[in-house]
């Protein structure tokens, strides 16, 4: 995920819905980017990140440290967002994907769930950071 107000977007919504952190590949934008900052309305100046690399490998570490991998997608034989609960106490790490062409094949093998957010057949799709409130409110 490369455009900056995507990225300073994820950071708004991650403070916002208190989430602990943001893992990022190595290909994701900079959220110390100056649109970033400014779109992420200095979010990305306190919530915690990391780039997690080897990226998707480094999941593995994650995995063996307790970690739940959910991966978000609009694939129809995913588990509907709406009936999907998260153990209490769990420790939950949430994929997202660029827009278009989403997670990688490879990075969906590593994921201990798929969740979809189901959506009017009429809508495409999603935009990234809207998914991610949408997810992140109905896992917390």
């Amino acid at each position: 995920m490369g455009n900056p107000d995507n990225v300073g977007g994820l950071f708004r919504v991650a403070l916002a819905l208190g989430a602990g952190g943001v893992l990022l590949d190595g290909a994701c934008g900079d959220p110390l980017y100056r649109k970033a900052i400014r779109t992420s309305m200095a979010a990305s100046l306190r919530v915690p990140f990391t780039r997690v690399e080897p990226f998707p490998l480094a999941l593995d570490e994650l995995k063996a440290r307790g970690f739940q991998v959910a991966a978000l997608t609009p694939d129809p034989s995913a588990i509907a967002l709406d009936d999907y609960r998260v153990d209490s106490g769990a420790r939950l790490i949430l994929l997202l994907g660029s827009e278009g062409p989403g997670l990688q094949p490879e990075t969906m093998d590593y994921a201990d769930v798929r969740l979809r957010i189901p959506i009017d057949a009429r809508a495409d799709s999603l935009n990234v950071v809207v998914a991610a409130g949408i997810a992140l409110a109905a896992l917390r």
